[in-house]
């Protein structure tokens, strides 16, 4: 059975401007039903548990959302797991085949300085398990190290959400930073597609997607990796929707 980590922003609010932000929830429910319906086991943890903020600008009325999000919204076991996530903290790899980070702008407040999430983080990579990131999701990378002290992403194929893509939302003045350039600064070797189009990239264990629309085509990438390194042998049966930290 796989067994995929997800942990999330917990960040109301960017950065110090005070404007309202979150978890960008078709970002988490894409890959997370992408998960569950391969018969993975996914448990969601958030940077400091309790309930995951969802920006409001990821949501809209029923009917009108991406069919994740529609499906989560009828979902009432999904909707009850996010209302009360467990803390990232004591979280290690042991008993996980892959971490993932879905992005909303809450990751630029809470992701980049969090030494809990960046040793976890350069955790899995020591251990040679898969990490995935999405649009701002790899502001979790920021901080996180290899063995020898280098940056995690130094020299390494990376996407995420473009500077040009939060100048054409209005927040690359709001940003604490702009998450392109700093990958760049830390030796990243960045890449990326048309603006809001989907584009995914695959560096060894590290599998990174641009934004939003790039959500279900990683998570498809994740699994196929999976697959391919034999860390989910097929197993007969469904496995649980999600599984205890």
């Amino acid at each position: 059975m796989q067994n995929i980590l997800i942990v999330t922003t917990s960040a109301a609010r960017l950065g110090s401007s005070g404007e309202p932000t979150g978890l960008w929830i078709e970002e988490l429910t894409t890959p997370c039903y992408a998960f569950i319906d391969a018969g993975a086991a996914v448990t969601v943890a958030s940077v400091s548990g309790g309930r995951v903020p969802i920006d409001a600008r990821s949501l809209k009325p029923k009917g009108g959302n991406e069919a994740s999000v529609e499906r989560y919204l009828n979902d009432a076991a999904f909707v009850e797991r996010l209302a009360d996530t467990p803390s990232l903290d004591g979280l290690s790899p042991e008993g996980f085949d892959a971490l993932f980070l879905p992005g909303g702008h809450g990751t630029m407040t809470d992701f980049p300085e969090n030494a809990a999430l960046a040793g976890l983080v350069s955790a899995f990579d020591a251990a040679g398990k898969l990490i995935a990131a999405v649009c701002h999701g790899p502001a979790g990378l920021v901080g996180a190290t290899r063995a020898d002290g280098a940056p995690l992403v130094e020299g390494r194929r990376v996407t995420g959400f473009s500077d040009s893509e939060e100048r054409a939302v209005g927040l690359d003045q709001v940003v604490p930073f702009l998450l392109e350039t700093r990958l760049r600064e830390l030796g990243a070797r960045y890449e990326a597609g048309p603006d809001f189009a989907p584009f995914t990239l695959r560096d060894g264990n590290l599998v990174t997607g641009q934004n939003p629309a790039s959500a279900g085509p990683a998570a498809e990438l994740v699994l196929g990796v999976l697959r391919d390194t034999g860390a989910a042998a097929g197993r007969a049966g469904k496995a649980p929707a999600f599984s205890a930290p």
